[in-house]
């Protein structure tokens, strides 16, 4: 029997990350002629992610918690996002659109596009080899670059992904992708039912900088109004959440995707860099903030350059 070679996501997974390792393991399958990739998660899946499983017939993929495994890391590379930072963990293959931050000690088959999405990168890599896509995976595949471009409105979307995208709604035959994409938003941002810490935890990534580990999440809705007589409790969590975990900043932002802004929730050391990285002033830990879409593009960089500096 051949040896199994997972294909996985981040932890706290999103729909890109998800079907990211479903489509890239097929793939992969499909090009050698054999049946050892197997898609796997980092952890629970969010309701869009379950909801676009459901709606194409994909099965959840298994949670991955081996300490010794050989995998390919889709829609990430930065060891603070692996589902394991086990040295018994043999990273074969990277596939992401992030920004770069990876080491190894053998030569490894890296592919990295600044695309808006891991299935666009995905998507380009079926039509180069030829392989056919079925109607299901396209929707798949589909889906998660527009919850990744935010319905094509973030700043991280490239003219290829929009190419992609209307190829991808032809081939899945979903015709009007925009109101599918509303649709898929209003399942995201379905959270009357969640805790703040389970609100916080939806998207939320863990970022290694010279001051300190840093943690920033969104939450992406249809209506910021959904939020509202929430923020107290918000607030108490995401300042709970860095004291409890040793943070030295934690930042939730909820971003309107109709209205195209965020309001941000704030717990750092350092007040003065964080309303500099921002670009705003602080009150009591929050802020709204028009025009600001992406975490990767308009949110990291920022913190990146006055924290890991």
């Amino acid at each position: 029997m051949e040896n199994i070679i997972y294909v996985i996501g981040h932890k706290s997974p999103d729909l890109d990350s998800v079907a990211g390792a479903i489509s890239y393991a097929n793939l992969k399958n499909k090009l050698e002629n054999t049946e050892k990739y197997v898609p796997a998660c980092a952890g629970e899946i969010n309701l869009v992610t379950k909801f676009v499983l459901e709606k194409f017939g994909f099965p959840v993929p298994e949670i991955l918690n081996a300490e010794t495994a050989e995998v390919i890391l889709v829609d990430h590379n930065d060891a603070s996002q692996r589902f394991s930072e086990s040295e018994s963990v043999k990273i074969v293959e990277i596939l992401d659109h992030h920004k770069f931050d990876f080491k190894s000690a053998e030569p490894i088959t890296i592919t990295v596009l600044p695309w808006g999405s891991s299935n666009s990168i995905i998507y380009k890599k079926y039509t180069e080899n030829n392989i056919a896509i079925d109607k299901n995976l396209s929707g798949l595949m589909l889906s998660a670059i527009l919850d990744d471009t935010v319905i094509t409105k973030s700043p991280t979307c490239t003219e290829i992904d929009k190419k992609f995208i209307t190829e991808l709604s032809e081939l899945s035959g979903i015709a009007d992708w925009q109101s599918y994409g509303i649709e898929m938003f209003k399942k995201k941002s379905n959270v009357a039912d969640k805790s703040a810490d389970e609100i916080i935890k939806i998207d939320f990534k863990d970022f290694n900088f010279k001051a300190g580990k840093f943690g920033i999440g969104q939450v992406e809705t249809v209506d910021l109004n959904e939020f509202n007589g929430r923020e107290d409790e918000l607030m108490t969590a995401v300042a709970g959440l860095k004291q409890k975990e040793d943070y030295a900043g934690v930042v939730l932002f909820i971003t309107d995707i109709i209205q195209e802004g965020s309001k941000f929730f704030v717990a750092v050391d350092d007040s003065v860099k964080t309303e500099e990285a921002l670009g705003a002033k602080l009150e009591n830990g929050q802020v709204y903030i028009p025009g600001i879409l992406s975490r990767k593009k308009q949110v990291l960089p920022k913190f990146t350059e006055l924290f890991d500096n």
